[in-house]
């Protein structure tokens, strides 16, 4: 059997994305086959495209790192997981299929309140700030935590996580809309970093103390202000490196502030690890999705044929919501967003 699938031809522009037919993928011992609705686009799709991240061993070629659907075999040994069932999940890799096959451990029931298009925007901002600002930081409630492109995909679901789970999420944004956007999502307060010197802004909200927790996507000199921002023993948490993959940071207010910086990257981390990160999100924030308190971010929706514009879309950040490939089965299934 085959299906259709969206495989980079040569490394490049994002006319290398192409459909092609491909034989139907097979579980392994430990996977599922998920039989994809929709999947979601994220920045490192676009950075294998260009050949700049290549999948790690044993992965899929195809690009797509997290879908939505339900599944269609199990592979021998798994347990836990019922043919039918309506999942999201952490995929390694092959997202951008009409089938892919992924550890069971990565696979997560679809969050209550969801339909499956919108739930495919889930699996890889929530995933990477459960296992980041939650598991790995020790968030705790009362924490400030400031969120940096606050109106993006991490920024959304760290500004929801936060407050679920009793923390003040602090967005920083670049523009009025965005800042009504990031209140939409439960920010306590915004920052919009036009017009304020933000690191003053946050300690101004802060009684001059400092936040907790910053999580940054930018690199250059943005590293040194966050330190600015930073509460003693506070941490700041790494997630990309955009406007500069170097920074230059003042080592005598890294060591008065006492602080903790880590970086992180979620696709190469084990199958093991992003297990325990889906069975902590079931357990401590899929409750949240059921009580309405914590909602999917808006999406964008294109067929998965056209693949190629909405990377032309992320490229020049003309979406407006997370953007979300929607296979064939996928187009007859109705959203509430």
């Amino acid at each position: 059997m085959t299906m259709t699938a969206i495989a980079v031809a040569t490394p490049g522009g994002p006319e290398s994305l192409q459909p092609r037919t491909v034989p139907l993928p097979e579980p392994g011992p430990g996977e599922v086959l998920v039989r994809v609705a929709a999947a979601g686009i994220n920045y490192p799709d676009v950075m294998q495209r260009l050949g700049r991240y290549d999948p790690p061993p044993g992965a899929s070629p195809l690009p797509g790192l997290e879908v939505s659907g339900e599944i269609a075999s199990l592979g021998e040994g798994v347990s836990g997981h019922e043919i039918g069932a309506r999942v999201v999940a952490l995929c390694n890799g092959g997202g951008y299929a009409e089938f892919v096959t992924i550890p069971s451990g990565q696979v997560v029931p679809l969050p209550p309140g969801l339909d499956l298009l919108s739930g495919a925007a889930i699996p890889e901002t929530f995933f990477t700030v459960q296992q980041t600002l939650v598991m790995r930081s020790g968030l705790q409630a009362g924490m400030s935590v400031l969120i940096h492109g606050a109106a993006g995909g991490i920024g959304g679901a760290a500004i929801q996580i936060s407050r679920w789970l009793g923390a003040r999420p602090i967005a920083v944004v670049s523009s009025e809309e965005k800042a009504d956007y990031a209140r939409s999502l439960g920010a306590s307060d915004v920052i919009i970093h036009t017009r304020k010197d933000f690191p003053e802004a946050a300690k101004a909200l802060t009684g001059g103390e400092g936040v907790g927790r910053i999580i940054s996507i930018a690199g250059g000199d943005m590293l040194d202000k966050n330190l600015r921002a930073l509460a003693r023993f506070g941490t700041i948490i790494q997630l990309a490196g955009l406007d500069g993959a170097r920074s230059e940071l003042d080592i005598g207010r890294l060591l008065g502030r006492q602080a903790t910086i880590f970086g992180s990257t979620l696709r190469p981390q084990s199958s093991a690890l992003k297990a325990e990160i889906a069975a902590s999100l079931v357990h401590r924030i899929w409750p949240g999705f059921a009580e309405g308190r914590i909602n999917a971010p808006r999406i964008a929706i294109l067929p998965l044929a056209e693949a190629a514009e909405a990377h032309r879309r992320m490229e020049t950040r003309s979406n407006h919501g997370k953007l979300v490939l929607v296979t064939p089965w996928g187009e007859s299934l109705e959203t509430t967003a």
